[in-house]
């Protein structure tokens, strides 16, 4: 498989100093707003397969439909998930993403990535689009950012070094200034 034939999309929502998860490693309920939750639901309801770390998931109605990869260490290359039929167990020390893909049955349409912090960092070369959300009032100290290397760089200048810009950006909660950016590959 090229990676022409499968679309990369990565997906996050961040605080305004570019957190992803508090001190203790989780997602604090303080950034999880309705609207970005819908967009990010439509988005991977749309996607023909999720790509996870083990700490991140969709946690939806439908998550359990979707088929998805999720990276791990547990097992050398690439294994079904036994507890998952829909899931894909993918060590990237034994094999490679299309080795993964394929395992997972998907070879076409578009892998929706949606993190930890190194898994974003996997594909940061490759994203055809990534879209950017933010919670600009909303800040967490001591936390995890969304991706390796912030706080000493923003999320924006990460992005743009990878060869992403800036494009359209849609307010999704004007009351708690959240909104999302799509940064695409020029």
């Amino acid at each position: 498989m090229t990676q022409s034939q499968l679309r990369i999309e990565g997906y996050v929502i961040l605080s305004a100093n570019g957190m992803l998860a508090d001190a203790s490693g989780v997602m604090p309920p303080e950034l999880k707003f309705d609207a970005d939750q819908k967009f990010f639901e439509t988005a991977l309801d749309a996607a023909d397969l999720i790509v996870h770390g083990k700490h991140s998931f969709e946690d939806q109605p439908r998550s359990a439909l979707r088929t998805r990869i999720a990276l791990t260490r547990t097992v050398p290359a690439v294994a079904r998930d036994p507890a998952n039929p829909k899931a894909t167990l993918w060590n990237p020390a034994g094999a490679s993403f299309e080795d993964a893909c394929n395992h997972a049955g998907v070879t076409s349409g578009t892998a929706a990535i949606i993190g930890g912090p190194e898994v974003f960092e996997m594909f940061m070369d490759r994203y055809d689009v990534f879209w950017l959300s933010q919670a600009h009032r909303l800040t967490i100290p001591d936390g995890t950012g969304g991706f390796p290397g912030i706080p000493v760089k923003s999320a924006q200048d990460i992005l743009a070094a990878h060869g992403l810009k800036p494009a359209e950006t849609h307010v999704l909660d004007a009351a708690h200034a959240v909104d999302v950016t799509a940064w695409r590959r020029a």
